[in-house]
C-alpha cells in the first residue's frame, strides 16, 4: 500500500508526539464521532507535540474543536481553550453549582418595604418674601403631603426639615430667615403630634437655590421671578407598615 502524505504527516507528528511524552499531561481522548479537527491516533488520542500542543488538522476551525466531544466538553477546551471560551469550557455540572447562589440569592426574602418621601413646599404660597409665617396653602400642603403619608410609616426614623431663601440680602440675614422658615414648619407638625425627637431642622440660607434671575427685571419682577427659591423642604424616612 502506498502511503499518501497526509499518513506520512501524521506518522510523523505521532512521532514527534511520542518523543515528548513523558512531559505530556493526560491523553485526550475524543469520542469518534464527528470529523474531529486534530490528528488522533488508533485509539482515538488526540497527536501532541513536546510542548503538549494539539496537532490540528488541515480542516481545523473553532467550530470544528467546539463540535466533536471529548468526554464531557469539547475535544477544543483541552487543546485551544483560549479560542473557544471559558464559557465553553465549563461542565454541566460545575455551572449547576455556579447558578446555586444565584437561585438562593433570588429566593431570599424581599427587602422590608420603605415610606421615604419628599416634600417640597416653595414659592410665595408658602412664604411671602422676607416672610416666615406659613400660609393657609402651607398648612393645606402639610396636612395632605407630610402628615397624610406618615400614616404610612411604620415608625420614623428620620424627619429632616430645611428651610431656604432667595438670594437677596446679605447671607447672614437669609440664614437667619431659612431656619426660622424651617421652624415655623417644624412648630406646625408638632402641634399635629408629631414627635419632637424624630424632627431635626437646618437652614440653607440662600446656598441651594433652584432657579436663577437676572437682575435686569427690576426688584419687583425679580422677587416674583426668585419665589421658587423661598422654600421649605422635608425628607421623610422609615419602613412602611
Amino acid at each position: 500500500m502506498i502511503a499518501t502524505p497526509f499518513r506520512l504527516a501524521s506518522a510523523t507528528l505521532l512521532m514527534l508526539a511520542s518523543l515528548g511524552a513523558t512531559a505530556q499531561s493526560k491523553d485526550i481522548v475524543v469520542d469518534g464521532q464527528g470529523e474531529v479537527p486534530y490528528v488522533v491516533d488508533q485509539r482515538n488520542v488526540v497527536a501532541r507535540s513536546g510542548f503538549d500542543l494539539c496537532w490540528r488538522t488541515g480542516y481545523w476551525t473553532p467550530a470544528a474543536a467546539g463540535a466533536v466531544k471529548a468526554g464531557e466538553l469539547p475535544v477544543g477546551c483541552q487543546c485551544d481553550k483560549d479560542v473557544l471560551g471559558a464559557d465553553t469550557c465549563v461542565p454541566a455540572t460545575a455551572r449547576g453549582v455556579a447558578s446555586a447562589p444565584a437561585a438562593a440569592a433570588a429566593a431570599a426574602p424581599a427587602a422590608p418595604a420603605r415610606c421615604d418621601f419628599s416634600v417640597n413646599l416653595a414659592a410665595d404660597s408658602t412664604f411671602a418674601f422676607n416672610k416666615a409665617a406659613l400660609t393657609g396653602a402651607a398648612r393645606t400642603t402639610l396636612d395632605q403631603a407630610v402628615i397624610a403619608k406618615m400614616g404610612n410609616c411604620a415608625t420614623i426614623d428620620s424627619l429632616i426639615i430645611t428651610g431656604h431663601t432667595d438670594r437677596l440680602g446679605s447671607q447672614g440675614y437669609n440664614q437667619k430667615l431659612s431656619e426660622k422658615r424651617a421652624d415655623a414648619v417644624k412648630a406646625y407638625l408638632l402641634g399635629k403630634g408629631v414627635k419632637a425627637a424624630n424632627v431635626e431642622t437646618m437652614g440653607a440660607g440662600k446656598t441651594q437655590p433652584i432657579k436663577s434671575c437676572d437682575d435686569k427685571l427690576g426688584r419687583k419682577k425679580l422677587i416674583e421671578c426668585l419665589a421658587p427659591n423661598r422654600r421649605v423642604t422635608v425628607d421623610v424616612k422609615g419602613p412602611a407598615k
